[in-house]
């Protein structure tokens, strides 16, 4: 693992420390660590500037790279506009708690006018439960409730534990977003409200259930969670006072471009009953989503339709309109036993929601000793909606668009058997880093070049840290990759030599991320004090360069949990892929999606280079290893 130091100059530099830094949770009391964490640092000018260009060469022909260099000299001339801009964003660090994370809610999420659903918000799937009938989805569904109450439990008492990194402690702001918030749609921008801390927080969770939702009081009057054979008994009241499968898809509405949604929404709300409906889901404290049962399909093309369904809900015919977008957490049990989640992208990042799923998932195998008290409970809440002509318009368009998106999109999950992240540990080698230079070698193979590639990593050792980008195809990866099916390089030795000089420099690369001194959110940064203070953006901003670097084509990110579980996510680009990653010993789950209305990408394919890629590496250090 790297480490890193501050040299005189102000770069920083790698030492090397030997193992990767695993996160560790320690039951200590998280507010008080809260306060001491470190301010997220700007790094300095020159570093991120000669990095940036690095990160250029293997993605840019010399022509270009002579024409970036020139921007860059004249940006970074001594007292010139890189200098003022880097001073500017250095006073935004002093006075605020983080520089960037407003800006990133904003710019990334809140600002952005794409659907939620797909091409933002990431589907979880859960391994499948044997579900014999509807009362084994009732039951199931009231013990998964149970389980995310007692997780709310430690973020009402502030006990829940504190994750470190290499005997750090990391923020855990972003566990305190994801429970009793809800995304508000703007006809320009979008707002995030958090109802956990008001005066009297929510008590109640939404439940949806051929396309009507309830409201479901979790809570006795003493305080007390209910049950789960008191959730259980509620469930089936709803299940059987929402039969009637004839009822407006009003929840499909929230899928629709934010624009158009931020309009219908408007017109939504100006009726009483609407409103109070629509805020009821919005002050809940997660929603659950009681999916109908799917079309039967093959076991080879079972996960790749769950996951599908996570994502979207598999079109307004299915279970797309039984789904509320903007809820930041939903939790979908399908008949059929097929269990997972949706969550809304802005407050909060993969580890808290998968830290949630571990810990709901362990709650489910325990078994249940809690008395049931004998009291009988109030009916669960019809939420009632007033569907005018105008609005009736708004839902037939959403369902249009809706379709359009779950045919566009093609998902695959690929359950990596061979080996599973003790292979490359047992090498001497990262796992993340080494599925990395497998990505890259699978694009490389099926595209006969490299693209830019871009891997989430957390800030989350600073105060309320979110995430930066790794830039993973780097010049060492390139050369890996031409290397590897190049005939003229018969030596295997060679080969491997050039992996692990990709993988060192991955390593290198991640750990400046995670240390606050990557590229991209700097020139983020940079740009956004260019834009508030200046007349025009600096001419490096504008180069074509700069396009081609910010058009990731490979959208990429590690989610590691213990559950076997898989994530996955829309591709950030018309014509990339998004992919995600949960390596386990002996296994690895991908998730690889992309659109059919782009002719060049096929999920596929790409998942079948995939696995060639990692097995003829395995293949490549096996070779290497008997001949030392």
């Amino acid at each position: 693992m790297l480490f890193l130091v501050k040299s005189k100059t102000g770069l920083v530099k790698p030492c090397r420390l030997l193992s990767p830094l695993p996160v560790v949770q320690i039951s200590e009391r998280p507010l008080v660590h809260q306060e001491s964490l470190p301010k997220l640092p700007v790094p300095p000018l020159q570093q991120t500037c000669s990095r940036y260009l690095a990160s250029l060469e293997p993605l840019i022909s010399a022509e270009e790279m002579t024409h970036t260099r020139e921007l860059m000299d004249e940006f970074l001339r001594p007292g010139g506009i890189g200098e003022r801009l880097q001073k500017s964003l250095e006073r935004r660090a002093r006075k605020t708690e983080n520089w960037l994370s407003d800006w990133w809610m904003q710019w990334s999420y809140l600002d952005s006018r794409m659907p939620v659903a797909m091409y933002t918000s990431p589907g979880v799937v859960l391994p499948k439960m044997h579900l014999q009938d509807r009362q084994g989805q009732m039951r199931f569904a009231a013990k998964l409730i149970a389980g995310v109450l007692d997780f709310k439990s430690m973020i009402d008492s502030h006990t829940l534990p504190v994750e470190y990194l290499g005997g750090k402690p990391l923020c855990m702001d972003q566990y305190y977003q994801v429970l009793s918030s809800c995304r508000i749609p703007g006809p320009k921008r979008d707002t995030v409200v958090n109802y956990a801390v008001g005066k009297t927080p929510p008590t109640h969770i939404t439940v949806v259930h051929n396309f009507q939702f309830f409201v479901l009081d979790v809570y006795n009057s003493d305080g007390s969670p209910l049950t789960v054979d008191q959730l259980y008994v509620q469930l089936e009241k709803i299940w059987n006072s929402s039969l009637q499968s004839n009822k407006e898809p009003v929840g499909i509405l929230t899928s629709n471009h934010r624009n158009t949604w931020g309009k219908a929404y408007n017109n939504l709300i100006k009726d009483k009953t609407n409103k109070e409906s629509v805020r009821a889901i919005q002050k809940s404290i997660f929603t659950v989503c009681l999916d109908a049962p799917k079309p039967r399909v093959s076991d080879e093309m079972y996960f790749n339709k769950v996951a599908a369904q996570m994502l979207h809900g598999g079109g307004s015919r299915w279970n797309s309109g039984n789904r509320w977008f903007d809820k930041t957490l939903q939790f979908i049990i399908g008949e059929d036993g097929s269990c997972g989640l949706t969550y809304e992208h802005a407050p909060a990042e993969g580890p808290p929601i998968v830290f949630l799923v571990d810990h709901v998932v362990d709650y489910m195998k325990r078994s249940e000793m809690v008395r049931t008290p004998m009291i009988p409970l109030a009916m669960p809440q019809k939420l009632r909606f007033n569907i005018t002509p105008e609005i009736k318009k708004d839902i037939e368009k959403a369902k249009q668009n809706m379709n359009i998106m779950v045919n566009d999109l093609d998902v695959r999950v690929l359950n990596f058997t061979h080996y599973g992240r003790k292979f490359p540990r047992s090498h001497k080698m990262s796992p993340d880093a080494f599925i990395q230079m497998a990505l890259q070698l699978a694009y490389y193979r099926m595209y006969q070049t490299c693209c830019p590639t871009y891997e989430s990593a957390s800030l989350r050792m600073f105060k309320l840290g979110r995430t930066e980008a790794i830039r993973s195809t780097t010049t060492e990866s390139l050369q890996f990759t031409k290397a590897m099916d190049d005939p003229s390089k018969q030596v295997q030795s060679e080969k491997a030599a050039l992996l692990e000089e990709a993988i060192k420099v991955h390593r290198k690369h991640t750990h400046m991320a995670i240390h606050g001194q990557g590229i991209e959110r700097h020139m983020l940064g940079l740009r956004m004090i260019a834009i508030e203070d200046l007349t025009s953006l600096p001419d490096i901003f504008m180069d074509t360069s700069f396009a081609v670097a910010s058009h990731f084509n490979l959208y990429t990110s590690q989610v590691g949990s213990k559950t076997d579980c898989v994530m996955c996510l829309g591709p950030m680009v018309p014509d990339g892929y998004g992919i995600c990653y949960n390596p386990m010993d002996d296994h690895i789950n991908f998730a690889v999606t992309a659109f059919n209305s782009c002719e060049e990408t096929n999920a596929t394919r790409l998942s079948q280079f995939l696995e060639d890629s990692l097995l003829d590496m395995k293949t490549l250090l096996e070779q290497v290893s008997k001949t030392q």
